[in-house]
């Protein structure tokens, strides 16, 4: 299993989110433009690979100097409980500037609370939201977009 920095291409990333429960989490509004935007752009991006299959993803927004926000961490489904989300995360903090001076933040779904808790993140108050768009949720499966 490698676990590195690299950006994959939004075909790779699409792929990889049927293999997982993080396509639940995108509008499909504009999906493929978006998720095209979001590989090119994120500032942080880890991958686990098993071979040439990508396995695992790690995404984050960061400041490099306070906070990391991580906007995607999934798993094939073949793969959890292996340790590969949190080697994941432990390279993104390290990638962001290290635990000394990052303080990770993440809006987690309610399954992945335990895993993040596991980690060692607390429940934060303060954390605010602006949203005013209008999404259709669903999964990401085998439709075309």
């Amino acid at each position: 299993m490698e676990i590195k920095s690299e950006r994959v291409t939004a075909a790779e990333y699409i792929e990889f989110l049927r293999r997982t429960d993080l396509g639940s989490q995108y509008p499909k509004e504009r999906f493929r433009e978006r998720i095209e935007t979001l590989v090119r752009s994120v500032p942080i991006s880890v991958t686990a690979r098993d071979g040439e299959k990508l396995v695992g993803v790690c995404f984050g927004i960061t400041d490099f100097a306070y906070w990391l926000f991580l906007t995607d961490l999934g798993v094939d489904r073949d793969y959890v409980r292996r340790g590969i989300g949190t080697k994941m995360l432990r390279l993104a903090h390290e990638l962001a500037g290290g635990e000394r001076d990052i303080i990770i933040f993440v809006d987690a779904h309610r399954d992945a609370i335990p895993f993040y808790k596991k980690f060692g993140m607390r429940d934060a108050a303060e954390i605010l939201e602006y949203d005013r768009v209008d999404w259709t949720r669903f999964t990401v499966g085998k439709e075309e977009f």
